[in-house]
């Protein structure tokens, strides 16, 4: 009983767990595209079209982690940062979701754990692993094709690297602008600054 709640509790916050993802896209009241008519899409934050519906259905988390061992054995910090690389950094899971989940599939026989230097715990897949891959192979190749599209679509122009670098500009002048008055000579500076940067993505 307590197995099958564990793993109901897994499959359902790994669709919710979208800590980056929410953070870069969802706007809010200091969300940087939060202007009306934006990416919104059921679970994608600011992403619809489609992408509509969440990141990852129940379950889902759990067949990528499952693939991604199957590829080489892999520790659970290099699982998130993988994922975070493939979305262009706009999702990765939380250790919170990854860890119990990578518990589950050694539960299950999927998964094998090897403790190595430092505590840290390598995950391999198994032969029983393999044929729980094997068996829902489409549903897998489905799901990563969809993250890669997702992550082409990051990667353009609304790329969270893109956005955080919007932003700090943004930031920059709000900050300066509220630490008082500016000679003419830092206004000089500062339109000067802000010139050349415009002249240098112009010719991008």
């Amino acid at each position: 009983m307590f197995r099958e709640k564990f793993r109901q509790w897994v499959e359902e916050e790994g669709g919710e767990a979208c800590h980056g993802y929410q953070r870069h896209f969802h706007g809010g009241r200091h969300g940087f595209w939060a202007e009306p008519g934006g990416f919104r899409g059921r679970g994608w934050g600011r992403f619809g079209g489609e992408f509509g519906g969440r990141l990852f259905d129940p379950g889902e988390l759990r067949l990528v982690i499952l693939q991604m061992i199957a590829e080489k054995p892999s520790y659970g910090y290099e699982m998130i940062k993988a994922i975070g690389e493939k979305l262009e950094g706009a999702y990765s899971p939380s250790a919170g979701v990854v860890y119990p989940t990578l518990t589950l599939l050694e539960e299950e026989g999927f998964a094998t754990v090897t403790s190595a230097e430092g505590g840290k715990k390598l995950y391999a897949i198994t032969d029983a692993g393999r044929e729980e891959l094997k068996a829902s192979r489409a549903r897998v190749d489905a799901l990563f094709a969809r993250l890669n599209q997702a992550g082409e679509a990051f990667g353009k122009g609304r790329s969270p690297k893109l956005m955080r670098a919007m932003h700090n500009m943004k930031l920059a002048l709000k900050l300066r602008f509220a630490q008082g008055d500016l000679t003419k000579e830092q206004i000089a500076k500062i339109a000067e600054i802000l010139d050349d940067a415009a002249r240098g993505i112009e010719s991008v």
